[in-house]
């Protein structure tokens, strides 16, 4: 009878758990043997004629940094909560935006040379997000699966199916 006490409890316990979220910093998406990257984080755009925005986005775009960094094999499957900035993909009908490149700094992928996949998430949601500013950083909270995927900006070492989706607050001190 004790044995299955102890087996119910986990049993009860375990969704518990598996609810736990880690949250994630990009630097830990970078296996610590990897070859350092440099990012570019200054504008590849000559951002004096943003007026003209056809200009800007008619611009070549720049060739990802080290298109074949590694990833962290571990990370797969693990629920993580990681903050970044959205690079829209898909929009739906009521302009909130359901699929995106989720990177660790602002412009990347648009306005600066693509993150190494090591550094890009490929995030779906169901109800997406209404995203008013490109430069608001975001809390994307769900499971992480280490799965390659390109779009037409850069290629994403990880993807990730967004529960939430949160303005990025910093935490209480």
């Amino acid at each position: 009878m004790r044995g299955l006490w102890v087996l119910l409890s986990l049993l009860c316990a375990s969704p518990l758990w598996a609810q736990d979220l880690r949250v994630l910093t990009w630097q830990e998406m970078i296996p610590p043997d990897a070859p350092p990257v440099k990012l570019v984080t200054a504008p590849i755009h000559d951002l004096s004629k943003m007026a003209d925005a056809l200009s800007v986005e008619s611009a070549p775009a720049a060739h990802q940094l080290a298109p074949h960094a590694p990833v962290v094999k571990s990370l797969d499957g693990q629920m993580v909560r990681l903050p970044g900035y959205i690079v829209p993909l898909e929009v739906s009908e009521e302009g909130r935006v359901t699929e995106f490149l989720l990177v660790p700094y602002f412009g990347a992928c648009i306005h600066v040379p693509p993150p190494p996949p090591n550094q890009i998430v490929h995030v779906t949601s169901e109800l997406g997000v209404k995203v008013d500013e490109l430069y608001q950083p975001y809390w994307i909270e769900g499971p992480m699966q280490v799965k390659s995927s390109t779009s037409e900006l850069a290629d994403a070492g990880y993807q990730m199916e967004a529960d939430k989706i949160l303005v990025y607050e910093l935490p209480d001190q």
